[in-house]
């Protein structure tokens, strides 16, 4: 349920209105915008009488929400959110461009793509210290090194970094990053989701390989609902019947979720193809789309990388579509 307030409501007044609503064992989740001040509701709302709320003098309207989501609501939070790392933002209208290798390998070439990616207009960079790979013989990341790694290309270029969680017991290995990453294959981990909650840290939330939207925004509810609203979501492609790509690019979740959600959306072009050289027209789609900010994989020698080499871009692909990205986001902002 939502509570919109009517404009110039004193302090006083509102605080005795949420007071009154707590006691009835409710959460409240209060959002002040330029024109408004929306109240969420958030629990047994069925022996709120709607009437009695609405018949106050301070009260705008009441309306019930029936998406079993209500901490990512845009009903409860109309305005966007804007998550900051840093001196990053993303969302908002703030687009955020997130590169870098798939994993991290050594530390010469950490460095070597944190700083191209930086040059070419990166404000964050991403590598994976821990891989979840389908293959138990596949390379699993350097772990807790690869973090340290990854510190080292930080101090090297002051780009934040990104990378992916896959455990609670890994937590604290996580105190520095800059972003936590909660991948397609762990959306639903809901142990997870539920500590990163409290970590206080933005975390980066994938679409699993087969779930609905809904699914990925109850998943963003249960790091929400445990205390921290710094959620990027993430479209990363689905598994469809396509034997082309690696998975299918939902462009149209970026439109969706904008209606359904506050929260900040950006797009990872890399794993939906699987392909490097549609990599760039799906970026570009994406930004033309309204995505908020993009996650690209580049790597100085794909040949030879040891995971997701054939997605990876070269930095100076990187460098051209990076170019014409920022076209594509004057025409946008147009």
């Amino acid at each position: 349920m939502i509570v919109v307030l009517k404009q110039g409501v004193q302090e006083e007044r509102r605080a005795q209105l949420i007071e009154w609503l707590k006691a009835m064992g409710l959460g409240i989740h209060i959002s002040d915008g330029d024109y408004q001040t929306v109240l969420g509701l958030i629990g047994d709302t069925s022996k709120v009488d709607m009437d009695l709320i609405e018949s106050l003098d301070i009260v705008d309207s009441v309306k019930r929400v029936t998406e079993p989501f209500k901490c990512c609501n845009r009903k409860f939070h109309p305005d966007d959110m804007i998550v900051e790392v840093g001196d990053v933002k993303i969302g908002g209208g703030n687009f955020c461009m997130i590169a870098g290798p798939c994993s991290v390998e050594t530390e010469e070439q950490i460095v070597e793509v944190a700083k191209a990616v930086k040059a070419s207009g990166a404000n964050m960079l991403r590598g994976g210290a821990f891989k979840p790979r389908t293959s138990p013989y596949d390379f699993q990341g350097l772990k807790g090194q690869g973090i340290e790694l990854l510190k080292i290309a930080r101090q090297e270029t002051g780009l934040p970094i990104v990378t992916e969680i896959m455990s609670v017991s890994d937590l604290h290995l996580f105190e520095d990053v800059d972003v936590l990453q909660v991948g397609a294959r762990n959306m639903q981990n809901f142990d997870l989701l539920r500590e990163l909650g409290s970590f206080g840290k933005p975390i980066l939330l994938k679409r699993g390989l087969a779930n609905t939207l809904k699914e990925l925004l109850m998943s963003a509810e249960y790091i929400m609902a445990s205390g921290n609203e710094q959620v990027i979501l993430c479209e990363r492609g689905i598994r469809t019947f396509s034997d082309y790509t690696r998975n299918t690019l939902d462009l149209a979740a970026i439109p969706m979720l904008r209606e359904l959600t506050h929260l900040p959306i950006i797009v990872d072009p890399s794993h939906a193809t699987g392909i490097a050289r549609l990599v760039p027209p799906m970026a570009l789609a994406a930004t033309a789309g309204g995505a908020d900010g993009l996650i690209i994989e580049v790597h100085n020698d794909p040949m030879h990388a040891l995971c997701d080499g054939a997605q990876s871009l070269r930095p100076e692909e990187y460098d051209a579509l990076s170019k014409q990205i920022m076209s594509i986001r004057e025409v946008v902002a147009k």
